[in-house]
């Protein structure tokens, strides 16, 4: 296993970054964005999943390929089920 090699600063700017995407997710929540509430929540909630994903738990410094290949077969399998859920929501009847 490797060294890791970030600062305690920098882990703090990782920390702060979350509690503002948390932020934004909350007063997002008491806007009438229509039908990109749902989006919006689901793109600011894949942030701050990389956010953690990349930095705490240290997969962007990870050199092996096989985490490599987890993590983008992963991500491609998230994008797959955001992506048809979202189809069936934006398909749904507005008064169903």
């Amino acid at each position: 296993m490797s060294e890791h090699t970030g600062s305690a600063k920098f882990y703090y700017v990782i920390w702060i970054a979350l509690l503002i995407l948390t932020a934004v997710t909350a007063g997002v929540a008491f806007l009438d964005l229509g039908p990109f509430n749902t989006i919006v929540a689901l793109t600011i909630a894949t942030l701050k999943a990389l956010l953690v994903i990349l930095f705490f738990m240290h997969v962007k410094d990870t050199g092996e390929r096989l985490t490599k290949v987890v993590i983008i077969s992963s991500i491609f399998w998230l994008l797959l089920l955001l992506g048809l859920s979202l189809a069936d929501y934006g398909s749904r009847a507005i008064g169903s």
